[in-house]
């Protein structure tokens, strides 16, 4: 069992899928939480309120608000009213993410923007914002969530495997510099995860098809090309990010951890 007390965390991207589920799992271990989220619908659902109240299961201090990466100013204040209520960042974890499907001939400038500013760059702001205390407190853990997008191509999705390959060469900068602090930097990349941002790709994927299959039986397809014949689950994610931020892999840094059940993409 991993144990986090006293340690205290930021999670972007945290209101939904993959974050929030590792919000969970590090709060579980014993660490304070911070979740931010640029969905403010997100933050107001009452499913993520009832969550936010589950995540204080040991009494720690649990945080959630506005955090729009693309925004250095609300980078900023997320990361000063973080601090204020759940103390010193010891953890950081880049979930924030954005996607949509265009071919390279004829994409869009402002969408190619969007999808670098808040995979890559929101990950950057977040990074710099918190690195420095990190290095003087002599222990850190920034944990970026990547893809099986960072090293495999995929046909109509430039920008995100773009984002998700700039995530890798952030990750390994980072590593570097925090090497000597005790502050270590790994991304993990999984392959499908079976979240809502999933759901809606597949979506998007089927509508642009139009072969009238339905997007439970894309969805059975996905699961049926991975070599377990199923999709990874949030969980499996979480459960390796919380391990990340222990004591035990100190010596795990410079990373990419592929969860992908054997699948390439």
């Amino acid at each position: 069992m991993v144990d986090l007390s006293g340690r205290a965390a930021i999670v972007t991207g945290g209101v939904s899928g993959m974050g929030l589920a590792i919000a969970k799992s590090l709060a579980q271990a014993g660490a304070s939480v911070a979740v931010g989220s640029r969905s403010v619908t997100g933050l107001d659902d009452p499913r993520f309120r009832t969550e936010l109240q589950q995540l204080q299961v040991a009494g720690q201090r649990v945080f959630a608000g506005p955090l729009d990466v693309t925004n250095q100013a609300s980078v900023d204040t997320f990361v000063a009213e973080a601090q204020r209520v759940v103390g010193h960042v010891d953890l950081l974890i880049n979930a924030a993410g954005m996607t949509s499907e265009q071919p390279v001939c004829g994409h869009d400038d402002a969408l190619w923007n969007a999808i670098l500013d808040t995979n890559l760059t929101g990950a950057f702001r977040m990074t710099r914002a918190v690195l420095p205390s990190m290095i003087d407190a002599c222990f850190g853990r920034i944990i970026n969530i990547g893809s099986t997008a960072a090293s495999v191509g995929w046909a109509d999705n430039p920008a995100y495997c773009a984002s998700k390959s700039g995530l890798l060469g952030l990750t390994r900068c980072v590593a570097l510099e925090g090497a000597a602090h005790g502050v270590t930097c790994v991304m993990v990349s999984p392959t499908w995860v079976e979240t809502e941002l999933m759901r809606r790709d597949v979506e998007e994927i089927v509508a642009r098809e139009g072969k009238g299959r339905s997007v439970q039986q894309a969805m059975a397809q996905i699961a049926a090309e991975n070599p377990q014949n199923r999709i990874i689950q949030p969980s499996e994610v979480a459960d390796l990010v919380t391990f990340l931020c222990s004591d035990a892999a100190r010596g795990l840094t410079m990373e990419n951890i592929q969860v992908t059940g054997g699948a390439l993409w």
